[in-house]
């Protein structure tokens, strides 16, 4: 994520939805223009978007800039220029970027952090009338080739009509473009706007409607540009061979055969048929299972493995794809009928066994591709469910000849999982979104994967003419796709590079490539709008998210740190924002300028701008899952008391239902959760753990050790520690002590001395926060704070958060209680929102009356960090600073 920081404020980059210029306060904002540009060159893309914006308004308004970008893709630079002052961007270690930016706002300088994130850069800054703001963002990203197409896209949605709204793409592909084609998401109106200039070799896309092809309708003023634009292209290659390119002293190696036949597979398939599976995700599993099974050939052989709480084997060994075999499979797939929990160690092991067995007995063809491909939505809840032993188990017994392919349906799958299990075993993972289209989703994976055409490639090249070589030893290739190898060459008297690429098929492959060093960089300068550091980047991005993946398996903290280290020094090199780096954002201006900028006045005469707090949001693909029945702008009164206490445990109480339920959060010291985010009443309530002093059972316990409340509405903040009571409004900062006992107004705050303290938001929202003391030379607790929310609270339908997202209360129904493993538990299932919990009843702590031994409260307890009750995963509700607002789950 993305921060860009201020003297007095805040500017948030994150995870949003599109491209996007926007008022964030009143609407007379003027977007001069807006413009894309993207350089595409040898499949290596060097995207700008550029926006300039005026406050033509008579009071100060803030701007708001918003960029989607690529998954895949790097930020490489961002600069802003207000009224002539200029911020500019470069990438540093993560740690030197913080205290650069330290040592800026000590010197009272306007000074910002961009940190990494997926998929939307989103700014902010709040200006006086007739400011004129230009900001550009640049990013990189190497193309993907799938299913035969690279394809790039761009993310349009300026929110009003822009003058000059233009996007260009401009390709150069040395070996030729094979068809290049242009397409958008943004309605018919827009359907014959796109022109496209194509010769042998370059290509140049542009979009660029007028102000009145913008109007949503004939007389409005509303823009109708909401949607993604998208670039398709191939490459023009011999049928067998390589590609090679030398240019700046690095080189890159493309390979994509085609006209070779596909080798035969060998498949188990394994469906996660847990009771979180049932509905739409399952029905669009069968649709998908339909499909993908007739597109099984004759040599191909399979079995199916579904799984919940207990695995099933539709047949116990690989049966050869034969139309009566197929048509039984497509029964099988069809009478499964989602329940119970999900046991994905024993699924796993027994594929592999299945494929081991098939190999022993010779029915699988030495020549053949052998694969296991998981369908699954939730974690492992049966068996075996730590998820680095089934990651260890499932490596222990699979050969090198088998890859492992992890599908993951909905948000709130632990993709991580999948994508490690799925690395770690020469396979890879996607996500699929669970709405009205996850079949073709499916489906469209697995066409990626059905024609492997080679197995074994290795790509080599002459030691004493290269290094720095990135992965040249791939286990298999499929049809539409494309092998990338990139490096550096060494000093030498060469005038040719060459390749030789080996490869098992049908037949062995022997293909070598040659390129002339020099060749491509006369090339390159004599085109305009090519981007001639193309191979020297690319190198770059390969080998960065080489060592991404690298790290993630790596099995020790030393192993890590090692990697981590490589990743730094490239990317500090290569300019890109990514974990483990950011990207310092400085003003340049040297004159009074600057020093105003910083100072930040309240009065727009006295100065240029200031930068203001910005809110927080999270990736796009998080979809809300709840709807409130009443208007936006009107109230919800809460029918809940709510509390978090000790290692932070929630309880929510339903009186519709009568019912108390629990969960806990199992998070890290140091991390935000967001209990309530209220756009409507400008309420948030966050909270930041601490851990105990030692690991107990191999954990550390957290507690909650800061509490914020934040008022939007009133520019108030109080901030609940352990030590102190923090308020502050403007700049006006107050610090209270928790020995002495007051009741101060600035939203009524009253301090209880070394007991709790009560804050009050316009007589409709209060909030309780307790103080837990322990003693000082505990060996393990730490002083804590217990929180808790009034039955009186008054929130806007619009409100979430851990605790928000429960204020108008849910349907509730819990049935087969049961004896479970402790005599003194009953264990049951709860169906609320959808969704199948497996509950167990016990007893958890209400301290408010008695803040020693508190009392008993007997409640349904959540597992799993509260999944299938809370919207999403935890994790989602993690913020980057005390006074964040969630804006999407």
């Amino acid at each position: 994520s993305t921060t860009i920081l201020g003297d007095t404020g805040l500017i948030y980059v994150m995870c949003f939805v599109c491209v996007c210029m926007q008022a964030i306060q009143g609407n007379d904002i003027t977007v001069k223009s807006y413009k894309v540009e993207s350089r595409i060159t040898s499949r290596f893309a060097h995207t700008t978007v550029k926006s300039s914006v005026v406050n033509s308004g008579h009071n100060a308004q803030s701007i708001g800039f918003n960029v989607e970008i690529p998954k895949r893709a790097f930020i490489n630079n961002f600069t802003m220029n207000v009224n002539g002052i200029t911020f500019t961007g470069s990438v540093k270690e993560k740690s030197v970027a913080r205290n650069l930016y330290a040592q800026a706002r000590a010197r009272g300088k306007a000074a910002g952090i961009v940190r990494y994130s997926m998929e939307t850069f989103r700014t902010e800054v709040h200006v006086p009338p007739g400011s004129k703001v230009e900001f550009e963002l640049h990013y990189q990203e190497m193309m993907q080739r799938k299913l035969g197409v690279y394809q790039h896209t761009v993310h349009l949605q300026p929110g009003r009509l822009v003058p000059l709204l233009q996007v260009d793409v401009y390709i150069f592909e040395p070996k030729g473009i094979k068809f290049v084609t242009a397409s958008n998401t943004l309605g018919e109106q827009f359907s014959d706007l796109t022109k496209i200039t194509h010769t042998k070799e370059k290509a140049h896309i542009v979009f660029k409607p007028t102000l009145q092809q913008q109007c949503k309708c004939e007389n409005c003023t509303e823009s109708a540009v909401d949607g993604v634009f998208t670039v398709k292209y191939d490459v023009e290659r011999e049928s067998n061979a390589g590609e090679l390119q030398v240019s700046e002293g690095h080189f890159v190696q493309f390979f994509a055969p085609s006209d070779l036949s596909p080798l035969s597979k060998n498949i188990v398939f394994v469906i996660d048929v847990s009771g979180s599976m049932w509905g739409l995700k399952m029905k669009q599993t069968v649709e998908a299972m339909q499909a993908i099974l007739d597109d099984l050939s004759m040599d191909d052989y399979f079995s199916i493995i579904d799984f919940n709480h207990n695995v099933r084997c539709w047949n116990e060994d690989l049966v050869q794809a034969s139309s009566i075999q197929v048509n039984e499979a497509k029964k099988y797939i069809q009478s499964i009928k989602p329940n119970g929990g999900t046991n994905i160690n024993e699924a796993l092991l027994r594929a592999v066994q299945m494929l081991l067995r098939a190999s022993n007995q010779g029915l699988i063809d030495p020549r053949s591709v052998s694969m296991i491909i998981l369908v699954s939505d939730g974690d492992p809840t049966v068996g075996e469910i730590k998820l680095s032993t089934i990651q260890k188990n499932v490596k222990r017994v699979m050969r090198e000849e088998f890859s492992l392919y992890s599908l993951g349906i909905g948000f709130d799958v632990d993709f991580d999982f999948l994508e490690r299990i799925a690395m770690d075993n020469r396979g890879i993972a996607q996500r699929i979104y669970a709405n009205h289209d996850a079949a073709d989703q499916l489906k469209t994976f697995y066409s990626q994967v059905s024609s492997p055409l080679l197995r074994t490639i290795a790509i080599h090249f002459p030691e004493n003419a290269v290094n720095n070589v990135t992965q040249n030893r791939f286990d298999k290739f499929f049809h539409g796709s494309e092998l990338i190898v990139a490096g550096k060459l060494q000093p030498s008297d060469l005038t040719t590079l060459q390749s030789l690429t080996t490869a098992s098929a049908n037949m062995d492959l022997n293909i070598q490539t040659e390129a002339d060093i020099h060749g491509l960089d006369s090339v390159l300068s004599t085109h305009q709008h090519s981007f001639t550091g193309f191979a020297r980047q690319m190198w770059a991005y390969i080998t960065v998210n080489q060592l991404l993946a690298e790290r993630s398996l790596a099995p020790t903290a030393n192993k890590k740190r090692r990697i981590t280290q490589r990743i730094m020094a490239l990317a500090v090199e290569h300019q890109f924002v990514t974990p483990f780096t950011a990207m310092l954002v400085e003003g340049h201006d040297q004159g009074g300028a600057e020093r105003l900028i910083a100072d930040s006045p309240r009065d727009s005469k006295h100065g240029c701008c200031s930068m203001q707090q910005l809110l927080y949001a999270k990736p796009q693909w998080i979809q809300p899952t709840y709807a409130p029945t009443q208007e936006a702008t009107g109230t919800l009164e809460s029918t809940i008391i709510t509390s978090v206490d000790n290692d932070p445990h929630f309880i929510i109480h339903f009186p519709k239902s009568n019912m108390d339920i629990c969960f806990n959060i199992d998070s890290k010291p140091g991390h935000i959760l967001n209990l309530i985010s209220d756009p409507g009443t400008g309420v948030t309530i966050n909270g930041q753990l601490v851990g105990s002093k030692k690991m107990k059972n191999n954990k550390i316990d957290t507690y909650f050790g800061t509490i914020s409340i934040y008022s939007k509405t009133h520019g108030v903040q109080v901030i609940v520690g352990t030590n102190r009571i923090d308020l502050m409004e403007g700049r006006n900062n107050h610090s209270f002590s928790w020995g002495a006992t007051a009741e101060l107004v600035l939203d009524r705050v009253t301090i209880v001395k070394e007991e709790h303290v009560t804050v009050t938001i316009d007589g409709k929202i209060s909030v309780m926060v307790l103080l837990h003391r322990v003693w000082k030379k505990h060996p393990v607790q730490v002083d804590f704070l217990g929180v808790y929310m009034s039955s009186d609270n008054k929130y806007s339908t619009r409100v979430h958060g851990l605790i928000g997202q429960f204020a108008q209360e849910p349907e509730l129904k819990v049935y087969g209680v049961h004896e479970g493993a402790d005599p003194k538990k009953k264990e049951a299932t709860m169906v609320v929102k959808g969704n199948k919990v497996a509950v167990t009843r016990g007893w958890q702590k209400d301290y408010r009356r008695d803040k020693k031994r508190g009392s008993d409260v007997y409640c349904w307890f959540i597992h799993n960090n509260g999944k299938g009750f809370i919207d999403g995963s935890y994790t989602s509700y993690i913020l980057p600073q005390l006074d964040s607002f969630l804006t999407a789950i």
